[in-house]
This record gives C-alpha cells, structure tokens and sequence, in this order.
C-alpha cells in the first residue's frame, strides 16, 4: 500500500523560559520525541493515547502547522520543510483539520454560508452563482438540508453536531487528500457521535480521503481505523492493524487502556483480565531514563530503567517498543519473558 505521509524521527521540543522579563531558558517540554509513522493512502491511522502525549502537536506537525525541532515530514513523496511559496499553496489544498471543539473552530462574525465560500474564493474563485452552487452542495453532502435554513445562520445558532458537520463541510470543500481529524466527536453528546462517525465514514468511501484520525477513545478508533499507533509521552510504543491491536496487544500500555474501556457484555467484562495502570504520565518536561512508562508498569525490569527499547517488528506489520520482546528485529521473534509477575 502507497504511503501518502511519512512523519521520519519527528521531534518538537518547547522551551520554557523563567518569565516575562527574564531572558533565561531554565527547561524544554519534548512533546513529540523522536516519532516516525506513516499514512497510507486511502486508509485510517488512528493516533491514540492519554492527554498531554503529543499526538495533536504530531498531528499539527504532518499538516506544516507547527514546524519541527527536527525531523522531516514527507507528502506524497515531497519534504514539506522544503517547498516553495506554489508547492505550499498547493499542499494547503489538499491537507484539511478538523477540530476538536466546532464552535472554536467557528467564525462566530460569519454566517455559514460565509464560511463555506472561504475556501472557495481564495483557491478556486470563480463566478458567484458556481460559488454558491458548491457551497449548497457542501451542505447536503454533510447532511444539512435544505441547504437554505443553514447559509445565514451563525454558528451560535447552531447545535453542536450541526457545528461539526460545517466544520467537516468546510475540510472537504477542496477534495483533499489527507484530513487531521483531532477529536471530532469528544465534545458531542453520545447521539450524535455516531453521526459524526458514520458522516466521515461515508466521506471516505465516496472521495477516497486517508485520515489521521486522533482521539483517546479506543471504542471509536476501533469503528474508524485500518491501522492504530499508541503515543506515550511523546513516542510511539506500538503500532499495529485495528484487529490485531485489539486481539493482542503487546504493549503493557496498550493492554491497560484496553482493559479500561468498557465492555457493555457483564459476562466478558467479568472473564477480562485487569492490568490497570495508576498515576498520572510523568513530566514531558524531565521524562524518566530507560522506558518512559515504567514507573508504571507493572512487569517493570532493571533494563527498563536503563536503556531505551527501540520500536521494532516483533509479527508482520506489528511493532512495540517494550523490553519483554526481543530488541534484535534481525532475530527470531520471542518474548522475553512472558511468565514474569508483576513488581509488587
């Protein structure tokens, strides 16, 4: 499968400086520390993990929002680090956002209609009456009609889900080709989400578009994605296809915000085996040596507090970074140490 981005050991640190008056840097934030990930065409990556992990900063990295400490990121095979003024233009085009909050996202001095023509008359002008064609078309195709109860409304007027549904109107207006979807749904009432979902679904089906989907929401990236990267205080610690994440997770993290997502079945949610994880997430600011998330794992080892894991293919298109599983990907696959007790 064609790979339409590729995120290559992305890494973006914030300086933190003693105050308003003060020149000095006294620490960084390392919110993204050395990420790599690819999109593939056509297809769902669901970027999931706690708050705070760096996956919207990922996000905002991959769509040239914010520029990297270092790292590269590539667009249909083109650094886009490296374009010029046209090239950027064009890149605009075809890489869209959709936000977490819709009223946020909203000019809250702009009717709909005005919103919807935005796109259209600084990339595509064209005659009035073939402006205001596509934006009525825009309109019945994220299900709000008829298209003329919307045009003149603002967006304090409207319910959230109908916010949401304008903000997806305006990402597609330019048939993109990749859309950063950060926590679409997380805001809505539980009625809607489903909407939502099933609108960007059939979105999909109909113009070919590949998301990075990000959310903390296991149950719905399972509804979403192809393929599901963890993000844990600013890396990577597994990646895998939805279906074999969620049969076998390999890493410790992965397997405890599995076990914390509700099972509506009592009797499954009974047989489930618990390996809930406490505490919150150490600072991006000073992260621990060695393995970042052992100071809450429960199968922690010296060798965790030493030294990195790398992400390494441990099964076909599955990767983890966890010192149970061999760390020499030339190797034959095996687990370090399946039998061992938690630390108590």
């Amino acid at each position: 499968m064609t790979s339409l981005v590729e995120a290559r050991n992305i890494k973006k640190y914030f300086p933190l400086s003693r105050g308003f008056f003060s020149w000095g840097r006294i620490n960084t934030v390392k919110a993204v520390d050395g990420v790599s990930l690819h999109v593939e065409e056509r297809k769902t990556l669901g970027l999931v993990g706690e708050s705070g992990c760096g996956k919207s900063t990922l996000g905002r990295i991959i769509l040239g929002l914010i520029k990297p400490t270092a790292g590269e990121v590539y667009f249909n095979g083109a650094n886009i680090h490296t374009l010029n003024r046209e090239g950027l233009r064009k890149f605009r085009q075809e890489n869209q956002i959709v936000f977490q909050d819709p009223f946020a996202s909203l000019n809250p001095r702009k009717t709909v209609g005005s919103i919807l023509r935005g796109p259209y008359i600084e990339h595509r002008p064209s005659a009035r009456d073939e402006i205001e064609s596509n934006v009525h078309q825009l309109l019945e195709f994220v299900g709000l009609s008829p298209p003329e109860q919307f045009m003149n409304r603002y967006p304090h007027e409207l319910s959230g889900g109908q916010r949401q549904r304008i903000g997806i109107a305006r990402a597609i207006a330019l048939s993109p080709k990749l859309i950063v979807t950060d926590e679409p749904v997380s805001s809505l009432d539980l009625s809607i989400r489903g909407q939502i979902l099933n609108l960007l679904k059939s979105l999909q089906e109909k113009l070919g578009t590949t998301y990075l989907f990000i959310t903390h929401d296991l149950a719905v990236v399972r509804s979403m994605a192809d393929r599901v990267a963890v993000m844990y205080l600013g890396k990577i610690v597994e990646q895998a296809g939805v279906d074999e994440l969620y049969a076998s997770p390999k890493h410790p993290y992965t397997q405890a915000i599995l076990n914390a997502t509700p099972i509506l079945n009592p009797k499954l949610a009974r047989a489930r085996k618990r390996s809930l994880i406490g505490g919150e997430p150490p600072s991006a600011i000073n992260p621990p040596s060695g393995c970042r998330f052992h100071p809450r794992c429960p199968f922690v080892k010296p060798i965790c507090k030493q030294q990195e894991p790398q992400l390494v293919e441990i099964e076909p298109r599955h990767s983890t970074s966890c010192w149970l599983y061999d760390q020499n990907p030339t190797n034959s696959v095996r687990l370090r140490s399946r039998e061992t007790k938690p630390e108590t």
